[in-house]
């Protein structure tokens, strides 16, 4: 325990650094999802092209890769940015891989006569995906979502390598400080915990208000 209110501003710093990083990261890799998903189903060939590439590369790509990817490749084209910015580059776009194929599973489900129906009315297929499918395909995924969405709150933890403020980092700091690294593990599990049960309880209660009728 002494650890912890010895260190607690040092702790809290981790905490809100991994919310943010989670947070922001989720952001992009959401619109990003979206944007692949669409290309997968979309009627244009060299767009199916596209997200297909963009799904097969960054899920058979190490996110540790990833990382030094976007943090040593960038900066040779002249792009400077933050280290929090660099992290939630490659962390957004590594979700965005399985943000994309959740929702294409939710698109698949979507009966066929309902883009039909949208097309007859004289809907483009833009507007189709916006206005019918995707509302429809993202009540059957919610569960999913939430467990991707989990899984990019831990995937955080990399960004710490990287000079980026986050919860596991903190650990160094306070091994410096001849603490117990055993009582640091557990109370850096422990929020890591708090963030996963806050985005599983906002999950579940999106499946409850969004829950499709049976």
């Amino acid at each position: 325990m002494k650890v912890l209110t010895d260190n607690f501003s040092t702790f809290w710093d981790g905490f809100l650094g991994t919310l943010e990083l989670t947070a922001v990261s989720a952001v992009l890799a959401l619109l990003l999802g979206v944007l692949m998903a669409g290309f997968r189903v979309s009627p244009v060939k060299p767009l199916r092209t596209v997200g297909t590439a963009w799904v097969t590369v960054l899920r058979n790509t190490p996110l540790t890769l990833l990382f030094f990817a976007v943090l040593l490749g960038l900066p040779r084209f002249g792009i400077s940015l933050p280290f929090f910015t660099f992290a939630v580059i490659a962390l957004g776009c590594y979700t965005s891989a399985f943000v994309c194929e959740v929702l294409r599973s939710g698109i698949n489900t979507v009966p066929v006569g309902q883009g039909e129906a949208a097309r007859s009315l004289g809907m483009t297929f833009g507007q189709t995906l916006n206005l019918v499918v995707l509302p429809q395909a993202f009540r059957s995924v919610v569960a999913p979502m939430g467990s991707v969405m989990i899984a990019l709150a831990k995937n955080t933890a990399i960004a710490g390598s990287f000079s980026v403020v986050e919860l596991l980092g903190t650990y160094r700091t306070l091994n410096e400080l001849g603490y117990s690294i055993l009582w640091t593990f557990v109370w850096i599990a422990v929020g890591y915990l708090v963030i996963t049960l806050a985005i599983s309880a906002v999950f579940n209660l999106m499946e409850r208000r969004l829950a499709v009728s049976r």
